[in-house]
């Protein structure tokens, strides 16, 4: 089973967005990092990054607004270079090889043959479901 775990949004000011968001009713998690958010979107996790940081990530020169890549989460490091594979494979281009990331992860990024930019990563603290969901570790809300 494949699925699609974590959308990632290219944003001009992190922080301004995650209140957006939690305006909206979205929970951040605890975990997030400078820089970076991550909110419950019901099943499918929405990343807050940075534009020139996301363009940086992904090799990809465009930081415009409305950036978007789309993620594969995987339960193992060894994981992500079969899934590019597999990507490539079935017409993918290679955008970003798999590498170890300086926070501990694993990732990788490939662009579908229309160009949509994709991650393929393994983060340790990302719990998932057997379907291929992460499970954010959330506190209870207080209100």
């Amino acid at each position: 089973m494949v699925a699609i775990s974590l959308i990632t949004l290219a944003v001009a000011d992190v922080a301004r967005s995650c209140a957006f968001y939690e305006a909206l009713g979205l929970r951040t998690a605890p975990t997030n990092e400078e820089g970076v958010a991550f909110l419950d979107g019901g099943g499918v996790v929405l990343s807050l990054y940075g534009r020139t940081a996301l363009a940086e990530d992904t090799g990809l020169t465009d930081a415009r607004p409305g950036g978007v890549t789309l993620a594969f989460n995987v339960a193992t490091p060894e994981e992500v270079p079969v899934r590019l594979d597999a990507a490539v494979a079935a017409g993918a281009t290679v955008l970003k090889p798999p590498r170890t990331m300086p926070w501990g992860g694993v990732t990788a990024y490939f662009a579908d043959p229309d160009g949509h930019p994709w991650e393929i990563t393994w983060v340790d603290g990302f719990a998932l479901t057997e379907d291929g969901r992460i499970v954010l570790q959330m506190e209870p809300s207080h209100g």
